[in-house]
């Protein structure tokens, strides 16, 4: 099956074969960049305080920058985005707002509200829209508040503070769309939603990222002038020309230009004498303390606004026209009704094309939206850690204790690329295991974007030289799921599917890359060398009895049913890709059975550690617990948890006419099962009349198949009417506790956020509902279908007396987390919970966050409110569940 070839498929094919790029510029800028490890510069690694949203308006920033609704080029060289005033807030509202990690009762959290509703791949039309109060805005209020709130409390909201009442607030809609990959048009439309006239002061800005404080550039400095009233002319030696035209505003007047520095003021922040009496919070100055003396007279600068001051009636909306361009125009907005009308029409026909027309038109919306929050969060992300640790040309040496601090062993990091991000203000920074998840929903929109950002995680300015994928910013060393493999082989068949082409050069590129991860885990992360392995937190930040990522204060080291389950799935994924590439070089079949060899030890391992007689399946609960070795002795964490889930994911099939295609992989798997009778109990096979027989390659089969899914599937356990939940209801009544030392160890069931500080307590495994891993749960039961076919059925819900193919089951599950955002019966989207103005109101209620996580109970959004990276997987179920099938 092929994509039809509409005008956005076709700009894609042109920026793959690198004819036109029209992805040079994109939705690039972060919704954050202070309180990032970037651009942190304190000796002990304080991100959150050194570099705070106070100090954000009046410092430059080192590695990247930070905007509402903002674009830039392909290297972030110049920057646009929008800053706007009510007349009343005490700050210019250039970013977006929220609480540090340490002022949050639940951790960093944006108090902003604003939604991603559309765009295509190329960005070729892109569309946003922020909610801006028309009273002042409750900084100190929303601080102090979640400050005297324990983590018991339910977050202090921007919506509880009464800011909306009334609907006294703007929608600002800003749109773009491309006449050409370097001429973009913008609107914006700004609605008054109150029951009064009201002022707004509307700056759109153009400025470039400094990078010519810290050092020898190669390049002179940019600059910024006004060639007219409306009309800003940027010059870069590498860039090039470019124009900002900006419209009249039709009924409101021209523009006032404003120009000023993009450096910092040092005056305000150090109490030293500025270079220039122009600088980066010029604008805010001006605005909101009156100093005129802030803006350039003279008009040039590296940052400049056009500043409309409106007078908007109430229900009425104005907008706004502005164009970028690299070509010089004296009627710059003759053509800008037709191209936007023509952009938007190619958006609609591009994503009719994808998507499965018998979705309801709100499943529709959803997915789309689904799309948008993804596309959106692509970032430019700058970071050269070698720099950042031993300091700039120009400026202080960083302290010296950070040479052996946060990310010191990965110097050879050097970065300027575009990634896809988990959420541009609460992560603005890549995280390799949720990357591999954004890649599957990117998959059906973008496949090439999607293969070159697992290629990306792999090349030699990312991957250690031993061979670690980096997992975060925050700690390049903390260990995340290898799941790169399971994703590079999804991605490798949606496309194909999608192409008609099977790329297997980026299939063999990937594979060689992901060899020396697999080694650097075989090395690493098995320390007594029996195929158990102990990964750290494993991404799963506080489900267990102890914050694995670090030395446990019991001392010994825990035996996890979760890393080596993700390595047995690892096994298969590197199996199944050796396989594929076997097809078309028999060298592969040599490398896909050392694949299947490691999966059978570790399969074997599981069920008894170096020969031992410790399982980690325990027969009595008849479930997978992690081992916990305190000196000689060995014991069974019993918590029920996703830990006990994992298992599931490793599972492969492989049919006959495969096997009978590789004889040398056939004659080396049959004497396998053959010499070694204690590991072939662990294959399954299954006779398919005329075909000879599938094998099934699990950690779990028929019996223990059922009892775990007997469990997960039990409605007082894990299912949940919105999906599986990362811990047991049971430990509701029956937390799981332990005491070591005279000190006492416990994990209840929590289904929201996480009372408990183990690992930040920023977000929480301890019962919400996550949609990586319940992806991967569905998918899991879709190939052991594959294999067992509709014979195989098991009871949903657990003690219901009805059974259902694990097909059947997977589509139930998935129908249970899509339910998440689609309206109810009475019109409710379970995601908003009770939140009123998000059911009711019309000029909410259909604008959809993707929050990072989910109510185990019911269903509403959790933990970081624009979270579409993973969250995102909810568009490829939704494509699913509309009658596109999972590849087999």
């Amino acid at each position: 099956m092929t994509q039809p070839t509409t005008a956005e498929q076709q700009r894609l094919n042109a920026t793959t074969t690198r004819e036109i790029d029209w992805k040079k510029w994109g939705p690039y800028l972060a919704d954050r960049a202070w309180g990032t490890v970037r651009e942190d510069y304190s000796a002990y690694g304080t991100a959150w305080e050194s570099l705070s949203h106070d100090q954000s308006r009046s410092r430059a920033y080192r590695w990247s920058e930070d905007g509402i609704g903002g674009i830039c080029d392909r290297m972030q060289t110049l920057c646009f985005g929008l800053a706007l005033w009510n007349g009343h807030d005490p700050i210019l509202k250039e970013r977006f707002f929220g609480l540090t990690g340490n002022e949050g009762n639940h951790g960093e959290d944006v108090k902003e509200y604003y939604f991603y509703l559309d765009s295509t791949p190329t960005h070729s039309y892109m569309k946003m829209l922020y909610k801006y109060p028309q009273a002042e805005f409750p900084y100190w209020k929303l601080i102090d508040e979640n400050k005297q709130r324990d983590r018991n409390a339910f977050e202090y909201e921007l919506i509880d503070t009464g800011v909306f009442n009334d609907s006294r607030y703007f929608d600002v809609f800003i749109e773009y769309a491309k006449a050409a990959p370097d001429d973009i048009l913008i609107k914006i439309s700004i609605a008054n939603r109150g029951p009064e006239a009201a002022e707004l002061d509307v700056l759109p800005q153009l400025w470039f990222r400094n990078d010519w404080s810290w050092g020898k550039t190669d390049h002179p400095r940019p600059s910024l002038r006004a060639i007219n009233d409306t009309t800003i002319q940027a010059d870069h030696a590498e860039l090039g020309e470019r124009w900002l035209y900006c419209n009249n505003g039709r009924a409101q007047g021209s523009p006032l230009l404003l120009f000023t520095e993009n450096e910092s003021n040092k005056e305000r922040l150090w109490s030293a004498a500025n270079d220039s009496p122009y600088v980066k919070d010029a604008f805010h100055d001006y605005l909101i303390n009156g100093k005129s003396n802030r803006v350039n007279p003279d008009r040039t600068g590296s940052k400049a606004a056009a500043q409309y001051h409106l007078r908007i009636d109430p229900g009425q909306t104005t907008v706004l026209q502005l164009r970028l361009s690299n070509q010089y125009s004296n009627r710059p907005f003759d053509d800008f009704d037709s191209i936007f009308a023509q952009r938007l029409q190619e958006a609609n026909e591009f994503y009719a094309a994808i998507q499965v027309q018998s979705l309801s038109d709100d499943e529709k919306s959803v997915q789309r939206q689904a799309f948008a929050g993804l596309l959106w969060s692509k970032q430019f992300y700058h970071y050269n850690v070698e720099r950042w640790l031993y300091g700039d040309p120009i400026g202080p040496p960083p302290p010296i204790e950070r040479q052996k601090g946060r990310n010191h062993e990965w110097t050879h990091v050097d970065s300027r690329d575009i990634i896809s991000m988990p959420d541009k203000w609460e992560y603005p920074w890549f995280a390799a295991w949720d990357l591999a998840f954004h890649t599957i929903a990117i998959a059906l929109i973008d496949p090439e974007f999607a293969k070159r950002q697992l290629l990306l995680m792999l090349r030699e300015w990312y991957m250690h030289p031993n061979g670690q994928i980096p997992a975060y910013e925050w700690a390049f060393g903390d260990v995340n799921p290898p799941v790169h493999a399971w994703a590079a082989w999804r991605v490798y068949k949606i496309d194909k599917k999608h192409t008609g082409v099977a790329d297997t050069d980026f299939l063999e590129r990937i594979f060689h890359k992901l060899l020396l991860n697999f080694t650097w885990w075989v090395n690493r992360k098995d320390a007594e060398g029996n195929n158990v392995f102990q990964g750290g937190f494993l991404g799963l930040d506080n489900i267990g009895v102890f914050d694995r990522s670090s030395p446990l204060p019991t001392g010994g080291h825990i035996e996890q049913s979760d890393g080596t389950s993700w390595m047995g799935m690892y096994c298969l994924n590197l199996m199944a890709i050796a396989l594929e590439l076997a097809r078309t070089e028999p060298a592969y079949e040599d490398v896909a059975t050392k694949f299947f060899e490691h999966f059978m030890y570790i399969a074997n391992a599981m069920n008894n550690i170096a020969g031992e007689g410790i399982e980690l399946w325990d027969d009595q609960d008849e479930f997978f617990y992690d081992v916990l070795h305190l000196g000689q002795t060995k014991f069974r964490l019993k918590v029920r948890s996703m830990v006990g889930l994992i298992p599931l994911f490793a599972v492969e099939t492989i049919d006959p006419e495969l096997i009978d295609m590789l004889p040398r992989f056939k004659r080396r798997l049959e004497w396998f099962l053959t010499n070694k009778p204690e590991l072939a109990r662990l294959v399954s096979h299954w006779d398919v009349p005329g075909s000879g027989q599938r094998r099934l390659f699990g950690l779990l089969r028929g019996h223990r198949m059922k009892r775990v899914l007997k469990r997960m599937l039990d409605e007082t356990e894990f299912l949940s009417e919105y999906g599986i939940s990362a811990l047991s209801k049971y430990h509701a009544a029956n937390p799981y506790i332990i005491h070591v030392d005279g000190q006492e160890y416990r994990v209840d069931y929590q289904p929201a956020e996480s009372n408990t500080s183990v690992f930040g307590g920023n977000s929480n495994w301890r019962g919400p509902i996550w949609l990586p891993v319940n992806y991967l749960i569905i998918e899991s039961l879709q190939k052991f279908h594959h294999y067992y076919s509709d014979d195989f059925r098991v009871e949903y819900p657990t003690n219901s007396g009805q059974f259902l193919s694990l097909n059947e089951i997977a589509a139930e599950l998935s129908r249970r987390l899509i339910n998440i955002f689609l309206k109810d019966e009475e019109g409710h989207r379970p995601v908003y919970g009770g939140t009123e103005i998000f059911q009711n109101d019309p000029h909410w209620r259909d604008y959809i966050l993707f929050f990072e996580y989910f109510h185990g109970d019911n269903g509403a959004g959790l933990g970081a409110s624009h979270q579409t990276g993973w969250t995102a997987l909810i568009a490829k179920l939704i494509q699913q569940s509309g009658g596109e099938h999972s590849e087999k």
